[in-house]
C-alpha cells in the first residue's frame, strides 16, 4: 500500500514525464506536495525505489523513471498495490530531459595555444546530456586564446568525444610527441598533419603525421559565467 503522498508524488512526476519527457525537480515536487523541505521528496523517492515504483537513472542528476503506477481508486480509501503495466515510449523516441545531467571527466587544461604538457588530472564536470552525442566523452579545461575565432575562449570546458581519428577541418585533441596537447582544427599536407589555431594571431603548426595522435573530437562547450 501507498501512502497518500508516495501516491501523489508517483502521479506527478509521471505526468510531468508524460507531458514533457522532463523530470520535475525536487523543488518542483516540494510545491506540488506542499512540504517544506525537499529533503520529504528524497524519503518519497527513496520509499518508492524501494518498492520498485520509481528508479533515478544513473550518473543523471534529478532524472527519474517511473516503471509502474498504482490504480487510482475511486474513493478516498488508501490506494492499494492494484498494479497495472506503464505504457512507455519507445526510447528512440523520448526526449531528453532538460535536467538530465551526467558526470564526464575532467582532465585538466589544455592549451589553445602553443602545445602545453599532457593533462594528468582526474576529476569529474557535470555537463547536460543534451551536449553530448553518442560515444565515451571527457571535458577539458581551455587555457589560452587561439581558438577564439571559433567561439572557444579561455576558461571554456571543451567536451571532447573519444576518438582516434579525425576528418578534415575537425576541431580535435591533437597529442604532439606523447606530451604536449592542444585543441585545433585538423589538416592534412601530405605526409605532414597541420594543427590550425582559430585566431590571426598565431601560425599554424606543422608535424610529421607520426608525430601526432588524436584523442577526441570537439563535442561541444561550456561556459561559466562569474
Amino acid at each position: 500500500m501507498l501512502t497518500a503522498k508516495q501516491h501523489e508524488l508517483l502521479h506527478f512526476i509521471q505526468e510531468r514525464l508524460d507531458a514533457s519527457g522532463i523530470s520535475p525537480s525536487f523543488e518542483e515536487m516540494k510545491e506540488a506536495l506542499g512540504l517544506k523541505s525537499k529533503s520529504g521528496i528524497h524519503r518519497l523517492i527513496s520509499a518508492l525505489e524501494e518498492r520498485g515504483f520509481l528508479r533515478r537513472l544513473p550518473n543523471r542528476a534529478r532524472a527519474l523513471e517511473v516503471l509502474r503506477v498504482p490504480e487510482a481508486a475511486k474513493s478516498a480509501a488508501p490506494v492499494r498495490d492494484n498494479i497495472v503495466p506503464l505504457r512507455k515510449p519507445a526510447p528512440a523516441l523520448k526526449p531528453i530531459a532538460a535536467n538530465d545531467v551526467i558526470e564526464i571527466p575532467l582532465h585538466g587544461k589544455i592549451a589553445a595555444g602553443v602545445p602545453i604538457e599532457a593533462f594528468e588530472d582526474h576529476n569529474n564536470l557535470a555537463v547536460p546530456a543534451a551536449l553530448l552525442g553518442s560515444g565515451e566523452h571527457y571535458a577539458l579545461e581551455v587555457s589560452g586564446d587561439s581558438m577564439v575565432e571559433a567561439g572557444i575562449f579561455d576558461g571554456d570546458y571543451a567536451l571532447i568525444q573519444k576518438a582516434s581519428t579525425a576528418r578534415e577541418g575537425d576541431i580535435v585533441v591533437a597529442l604532439v610527441d606523447g606530451q604536449d596537447a592542444t585543441l585545433k582544427y585538423f589538416r592534412r599536407e601530405g605526409q605532414m598533419i597541420r594543427l590550425d589555431p582559430a585566431n590571426s594571431a598565431y601560425e599554424p603548426q606543422r608535424y610529421p603525421a607520426e608525430r601526432v595522435i588524436v584523442q577526441g573530437r570537439l563535442s561541444g562547450l561550456l561556459r561559466r559565467y562569474h
